[in-house]
């Protein structure tokens, strides 16, 4: 039985205390990743914003925006991915609604 794919958002917001060299590191390895297994779509760079609320102890993040269409299974490999990679402060994934 094939399996059925669909269309996916992730938000992924990443720590800029180490620099803007390790914020393009983060983005490659998840765009790497998403690429790998899933058919990626459109990646939205939000740039570094201010955040609602301090997370350890940081007052900004860097935010950016993938659009993908997957299986059920990899959004939730993606978020466990992001969240044991250092540097990664916040992740989202949801399945977008079918129009």
């Amino acid at each position: 039985m094939p399996t059925i794919k669909g269309s996916y958002e992730a938000v992924l917001i990443y720590s800029v205390k180490e620099g803007e060299e390790a914020v393009e590191a983060l983005k490659e390895k998840f765009a790497s990743l998403i690429a790998a297994n899933a058919e990626a779509g459109e990646v939205d760079d939000w740039g570094k914003r201010r955040l609602a609320y301090p997370i350890n102890k940081e007052e900004e993040g860097y935010y950016v925006l993938y659009n993908f269409v997957s299986a059920p299974e990899f959004p939730a490999e993606l978020s466990r991915v992001a969240g044991i990679t250092d540097g990664v402060l916040r992740d989202m994934v949801i399945r977008k609604e079918e129009a």
